[in-house]
């Protein structure tokens, strides 16, 4: 563990202390679970090629799919069969086995009602649960967890490993961390002579001071937990990539049981303008093997107890337009695909409503159309998985909410 200076570990401190000043005191606990899941949020920044990701398998789509990407397609042999209509890209294949065993499920033709190809707007109209809105002083797991009554409690409700995501905008209690032992600010040398120090500094009535003794608490409970090396259950092995390394703390705080409600994790480099070099090899298919082995095994370290208690959602800004560029890669799109994992969803199927890929069909005579705004899939994990059926006050302007049965109670 690195050395802190006097000055770093007293703003990691108050940062910790001011983080859970935002919890609710009389519910603080330091084991605080309950019956509803626990949320990971996947981002893939970048705008993957969605159909790439899930590309038609069979019939008049498969041709137009073809005539479109003559360089960059997945050849159909390849792909892996989804159902009669779709298959999955190769590169995927450990997800194939969790969505073959019920445990995942594809919604396709997801994202925005609004029309943008900026990746900053994207995101945050995303991220903000506010399509065309960008003034928003919350994110919508923000607005989530205040209107949850278990949203707040916990030692840790909330952790992010890649900075502080536009979703949990303005959540206090939000822990920021890229590897669990980021958790500790202690300096090994003079722990004890830190510890006594703060709380003699803590040791009134003020709520800052309780606030500040419980957070001290909470570091002692913490702290020596996530300083062991951590073991992954169930033969899982992490890539030794930013993206493994993010799973593996957030399956690490969730075995923790220290009250962890929402998790987000963050992986770029999906913006493929050029040298795709698809066709089930190259670039993207080097991102959806890191993706799909990442996550296949995150499921494998928590099938031990943890699963039938956690959504993982994967989503992306947009999709990118059906034909291929000049540089064998692909544009901006509109329509993208949204995956899920975890005990509660309705697996081994695709959802939503295919629009096609005739001319006539296409958004703007370019993308993939949306069918299924992005909400209506969060909206029915929040209702049916997180205990929180306040969709009016999450997704505040969202109306004609529309469950697709992604998901069982």
């Amino acid at each position: 563990m690195p050395n802190y200076s006097r000055r770093n570990f007293l703003q990691g401190c108050s940062y910790a202390i001011a983080s859970m000043a935002g919890a609710r005191l009389s519910n603080l606990a330091f084991s605080a679970q309950n019956n509803t899941d626990t949320l990971v949020v996947v981002f893939l920044r970048g705008a993957w090629d969605s159909l790439n990701v899930v590309p038609p398998i069979d019939g008049d789509d498969r041709g137009l799919y073809e005539k479109a990407r003559p360089s960059i397609k997945i050849p159909a042999d390849a792909l892996l069969r989804l159902d009669n209509q779709f298959g999955l890209h190769p590169a995927l294949s450990p997800l194939y086995d969790l969505y073959q065993q019920g445990k995942m499920a594809v919604v396709h033709a997801t994202g925005l009602n609004v029309d943008t190809r900026s990746h900053f707007d994207a995101q945050e109209f995303i991220e903000l649960g506010t399509p065309g809105i960008k003034n928003t002083s919350t994110g919508w797991i923000t607005r989530h967890l205040q209107s949850t009554p278990s949203g707040s409690t916990g030692l840790v409700p909330a952790v992010s490993t890649n900075g502080l995501p536009t979703a949990l905008l303005n959540y206090t209690p939000t822990v920021s961390m890229n590897t669990s032992s980021d958790f500790s600010q202690w300096d090994n040398g003079t722990v004890a002579q830190q510890k006594e120090a703060l709380r003699k500094m803590y040791g009134g009535n003020t709520l800052l001071e309780q606030v500040g003794r419980r957070t001290l608490d909470a570091l002692d409970v913490v702290q020596p937990l996530v300083s062991q090396d951590y073991v992954p259950s169930n033969g899982a092995s992490y890539n030794d990539d930013d993206f493994g390394r993010q799973l593996q703390t957030v399956a690490q705080m969730i075995k923790l049981e220290q009250g962890l409600q929402v998790a987000t994790v963050d992986f770029g480099g999906w913006d493929t303008h050029e040298y795709q070099n698809d066709g089930a090899g190259g670039y993207m298919a080097g991102l959806l093997s890191s993706l799909g082995s990442g996550l296949a095994n995150f499921y494998q370290d928590l099938d031990s107890g943890y699963t039938n208690h956690l959504s993982v959602m994967v989503i992306s800004e947009f999709g990118r337009r059906l034909v291929q560029n000049e540089s064998n890669g692909t544009d901006h799109g509109h329509g993208s695909v949204m995956l899920t994992l975890g005990g509660g969803v309705n697996g081994g199927q695709v959802f939503g409503q295919w629009p096609g890929l005739s001319n006539e069909q296409l958004y703007d005579h370019a993308d993939l159309a949306v069918t299924t705004d992005f909400r209506q899939v969060l909206g029915e994990l929040l209702t049916s998985r997180l205990g929180n059926p306040n969709l009016e006050t999450v997704f505040p302007g969202f109306s004609g909410y529309n469950p697709l049965g992604v998901f069982h109670g």
